[in-house]
């Protein structure tokens, strides 16, 4: 979708205006990105819905055709899901949680929320209600002295098709209708005005989660506009030439990093850090690869970290090394690990590789420590990392929580056990 060319002149007018702007006049972050690490960990599936994360809440429904935020306001009874959404916000993540993520050794916390969450037009049947629980978190954060990265999870249309966008379909149509894109802009713009003044705790704002940019031009041309356009929504969350302070942390599309060489570069733009989502288990090659391949693609990444002109912040990524999760791949989607995905041949059973830690051996439980140190090392080579994610109901492998609890992740985070495993 080309943008008219007036939209053109009139953005890079703004470009132009800021980037004299801030010249003059750098942001000074309430955390040193760049220099002192980025260690967090993502509150997934509270604020946004994900089937994998808390199936006892698809399962209840009773109802197959549920397999995201959209159907599960859509499939049931407005007051059986709302009653069912408020008791999940009310319940999934507490204050508890920010006390325990500080006593971790963490510093960050990444909190996905929808556009729905601000915006829900007509004929749009999702559930409102978690504004309230996004302020009482950055509260909970101030409390703990964490730092918070507001993440703009889905947009209208669906930016990826992922049920983790609010609504899962097969192809995206964020990009499709302008309509779409104007609604997202203005939503995030909500965001950054709402967070202006705590700047202290909302240090980050990231503008869209995972756009699929794997699907080519059409959703390039129009990420790449909007991640423009968001940088003016976010440095200047006043509507005016007044400057906020959060940084902009744009994600990479699923494009290598030599895709955005020298995209908004400083002293020209300020502030501005690029979010890479890594995971080794969503195709077939991926999931055959051995253990020791496994961790030679995680270290091979680190000159990638290391020399990235941006700071670059692995916001996603997971010491499991199958897909075998229950709804991981969608609800009433088998894993390709076991050759239960359509199509996906077998690589071995699950039994074993997802559930309760109870469940794991020694020897699996080992190889998540190693996948944890080797990626947690190649990710501090740039600006950091943010665990996927802090709490799962039945996929212990995922859950930073659960890694505490059971020795696969270090109680502080800069323990090594595989000190040398990148070398």
């Amino acid at each position: 979708m080309a943008p008219p060319l007036l939209h053109i002149v009139v953005v890079a007018l703004c470009a132009a205006f800021t980037q004299v702007v801030l010249a003059d006049d750098p942001i000074t972050p309430a955390f040193q990105y760049g220099s002192t690490k980025v260690r967090g960990v993502n509150l997934g599936g509270w604020l946004v819905l994900e089937p994998w994360i808390t199936p006892s809440l698809f399962d209840a429904t009773g109802d197959s055709r549920i397999v995201d935020e959209w159907t599960f306001g859509q499939y049931q009874d407005k007051n059986v899901a709302e009653v069912a959404l408020k008791n999940h916000w009310k319940t999934w993540i507490t204050e508890q949680d920010f006390v325990d993520i500080k006593a971790a050794g963490l510093n960050h916390v990444r909190l996905p929320i929808g556009y729905w969450a601000f915006d829900v037009s007509e004929g749009e049947p999702f559930i409102q209600g978690q504004v309230p629980y996004l302020k009482k978190a950055v509260q909970w954060a101030r409390n703990q002295g964490l730092k918070v990265i507001v993440d703009l999870h889905g947009a209208p249309g669906s930016q990826n098709g992922f049920d983790n966008s609010g609504q899962k379909k097969t192809f995206p149509q964020w990009q499709t209708n302008s309509d779409n894109i104007e609604r997202t802009n203005k939503v995030l713009k909500k965001i950054a005005k709402m967070f202006a003044d705590q700047s202290d705790v909302v240090t980050v704002i990231a503008p869209l989660n995972e756009p699929a940019g794997f699907y080519g031009d059409e959703i390039m041309d129009a990420i790449r506009q909007y991640w423009y356009d968001s940088y003016g929504s976010i440095r200047f969350p006043h509507g005016t030439s007044q400057q906020g302070n959060s940084v902009v942390l744009l994600h990479d599309a699923f494009q290598n990093t030599s895709y955005w060489d020298d995209f908004m570069p400083s002293p020209q733009w300020q502030g501005v850090g690029m979010d890479t989502h890594i995971y080794q288990i969503f195709s077939d090659a991926e999931v055959s690869r051995t253990k020791q391949q496994h961790i030679d693609n995680v270290c091979a990444r680190g000159s990638d970290f290391a020399s990235f002109h941006l700071w670059l912040i692995a916001g996603e990524f997971t010491p499991a090394m199958t897909d075998c999760a229950k709804y991981l791949n969608g609800r009433g989607i088998g894993a390709r690990y076991d050759g239960t995905y359509p199509d996906s041949p077998r690589v071995g059973s699950c039994t074993g590789q997802t559930g309760k830690a109870d469940t794991f051996n020694e020897d699996f439980k080992d190889f998540l420590r190693q996948m944890w140190e080797a990626q947690t090392i190649t990710f501090e080579k740039g600006a950091g990392w943010v665990q996927w994610t802090w709490k799962a109901e039945v996929a212990d492998e995922w859950s930073y929580q659960a890694g505490l609890a059971n020795g696969w992740i270090p109680k502080d985070p800069v323990e090594r056990m595989y000190p040398e495993i990148c070398d």
